[in-house]
């Protein structure tokens, strides 16, 4: 069975983004490109909530193709334009190059988890992301945690009810102070 592996990227105080929304403040530059590239090895499928899904499409599938790119940079555009996507949204209607599931997302999840092939990988999408732990559909995941303090902004963890017992599998500094930890979830 496929593992669905979710990326969060967020602030030392647990914020995924900015209160307009914006990322901005989150500290990049090609190590930590680097870094989500080497979790991108490991799979082949991307899970995307509708904002996500727009905010990814909108750039990388041409980064690849862009004078100037980095290494990083071009190969994570080769992961994403090669990697199938499927977008959980009941307000999105045509997507490009991705599949929507609006219909009984727990039902298709868990067909896309039975498959054969790697991880599917979940970036940010913090609406799509509460659905997927109230279904208990999330395997394991990477926290990149920036060391900057927002003070206010867009929580991931908002509205938890229940306990979630984790597991660390795996953690790695990057040289900007960024801590990249993995986490399977305890079932």
């Amino acid at each position: 069975m496929r593992e669905l592996t979710l990326i969060i990227q967020t602030s030392l105080d647990g914020f995924v983004a900015s209160p307009d929304g914006e990322f901005d403040k989150f500290l990049g530059g090609e190590e930590n490109l680097g870094f989500v590239c080497s979790i991108t090895e490991d799979a082949d499928t991307i899970l995307l909530g509708r904002a996500s899904y727009e905010l990814l499409n909108t750039s990388w599938p041409l980064v690849e193709n862009k004078p100037g790119a980095s290494s990083n940079e071009i190969k994570y555009s080769r992961w994403y334009n090669s990697s199938p996507k499927y977008v959980l949204s009941t307000t999105l209607t045509n997507a490009t190059n991705a599949n929507v599931i609006s219909i009984n997302p727990d039902t298709e999840i868990n067909r896309l988890k039975q498959q054969p092939g790697k991880s599917i990988l979940v970036f940010g999408s913090p609406t799509a992301v509460h659905y997927l732990f109230n279904l208990n559909l999330i395997d394991n995941f990477w926290v990149i945690v920036h060391p900057v303090i927002f003070g206010e902004g867009i929580s991931f963890f908002r509205d938890r009810k229940n306990t979630i017992k984790l597991d660390l599998v795996a953690s790695k500094q990057l040289s900007n102070g960024t801590l990249c930890n993995k986490y399977s979830i305890n079932k």
